[in-house]
């Protein structure tokens, strides 16, 4: 019988209520025949994983993704730089990594991809996405329509797509926000390859919509949504979350894919090593 290979999850939430690092292990758990899996608690705990893993998902989380504690920031992109240079120069053995919301926004500053700015107002709810050229030949994404619809939470996001670093790197941006031609915004990054093993979106593609329903029908949170959102936003959520070609979709396709790939290509190194 083949050993598990080992999995970090990376929790920046900061201790925040949420439903993201549920929603990860959730599908984390799917795979417990290949995989054991370690939670790091890396902003209030100051725990960042070593190289020892195989593969990474870096959680979504609050605030602004430029500010943050030297204690973690530091070893935070210390981990990213440390698992690009393992790939680049590393022969056979592979790392795998998934950037997720906060995560992605924090690796596209890293790399230089993007422009980090706060939004007008919080994107909150679930939204159509669409495929850039280069997302349209995403195997990752060929299973979803075009567009897409994904739960996305988000104060801040990564504008000006820097594309002569792209090309620099290797990188390719996957996919955009909706067009919104009445409203004078540009289109956020909504999801980019950073290498053949390194990917990450900006939205939740762990989003559970059974947990989201339950999440957000809670009385007082169900409250505070109506208040700042009103009552249309909120009945539109909530039928996305009922349709199954919508956010039940992504949430089946892609970490689950990423996962299985993941395991495949780690165990077809090792043999390669053996």
């Amino acid at each position: 019988m083949e050993s598990k290979l080992k999995l970090a999850i990376l929790d920046m939430y900061e201790g925040t209520r949420n439903l993201g690092m549920t929603n990860i292990q959730d599908i984390v758990r799917m795979f417990r025949t290949d995989l054991d899996y370690e939670v790091f608690d890396v902003r209030s705990a100051v725990r960042v994983p070593d190289l020892s893993h195989d593969i990474y998902i870096f959680s979504g989380g609050p605030g602004n993704p430029l500010v943050g504690d030297e204690s973690w920031l530091k070893p935070f992109h210390d981990l990213i730089d440390e698992l690009w240079h393992y790939n680049r120069e590393e022969e056979g053995s592979k790392k795998y990594v998934f950037f997720i919301c906060h995560s992605f926004q924090m690796a596209c500053h890293h790399f230089g991809l993007g422009e980090i700015n706060r939004r007008r107002k919080k994107s909150f709810g679930t939204f159509p996405v669409h495929k850039t050229v280069a997302g349209e030949r995403e195997w990752l994404f060929s299973l979803l329509n075009e567009p897409f619809w994904v739960a996305d939470f988000r104060e801040y996001q990564v504008v000006q797509p820097n594309l002569k670093r792209m090309r620099e790197i290797g990188a390719q941006l996957l996919c955009v926000e909706k067009d919104r031609p009445h409203v004078d915004m540009e289109r956020a990054m909504m999801a980019v390859r950073f290498s053949p093993e390194m990917i990450g979106t900006q939205f939740h593609p762990e989003a559970d919509p059974k947990g989201m329903r339950e999440y957000f029908g809670e009385p007082e949170r169900m409250a505070a949504i109506l208040e700042e959102y009103g009552q249309e936003k909120y009945d539109n959520m909530v039928s996305h979350l009922n349709d199954p070609n919508k956010i039940h979709r992504t949430h089946g396709t892609i970490l689950p894919l990423f996962l299985k790939d993941a395991i495949r290509g780690v165990r077809e190194s090792m043999m390669e090593m053996a």
